[in-house]
């Protein structure tokens, strides 16, 4: 091979060796953005969950008309745990295999259990065309189903 050729395909190679981390550095950092911007909605959710759930006149515009409104607080404080172990599962917080494990720890819990009774669902509406809320969803509603003694909400 002549040494001009070397250089050319030395230069490909280099070129080519630029364009793919260069291209795999793009995609990380639109990845770290997209969970950048999860992680402030999710603040921004969470803290309207915090302020509902201890602000019964705020409740008071958003409680369902055959709930009480105590009752809808609570089950706005569950939701609130539900969504930071959904924020940490997307987050990747969660190591595989546990989230059953962390599922069944927050259906050990009445009003989790009350709330996911009401409002389940719903969640799984929402998730609707997300694999991973799905799943999320998936293994919520089955730690709650092996715990079925939840008590039905005061009408």
């Amino acid at each position: 091979m002549k040494l001009t050729t070397a250089v050319i395909a030395t230069g490909v190679a280099v070129s080519l060796t630029t364009a793919v981390v260069a291209t795999a550095r793009l995609r990380q950092e639109a990845r770290h953005q997209a969970e950048r911007n999860d992680a402030v909605l999710t603040q921004n959710q969470l803290g309207w969950l915090a302020h509902m759930s201890t602000n019964p006149d705020i409740a008071k515009l958003w409680t369902p008309q055959d709930m009480d409104v105590e009752e809808y607080m609570q089950l706005l404080k569950a939701n609130r745990l539900i969504c930071m172990l959904s924020l940490r599962d997307r987050l990747g917080f969660v190591p595989a295999g546990h989230l059953p494990w962390y599922a069944a720890q927050l259906m050990d819990s009445d009003v989790c259990r009350r709330y996911w009774a009401r409002f389940g669902d719903l969640r799984a509406q929402e998730a609707e065309g997300d694999e991973r809320a799905e799943h999320f969803t998936r293994v919520l509603a089955q730690a709650a189903k092996n715990r079925p003694h939840a008590q039905a909400a005061p009408a």
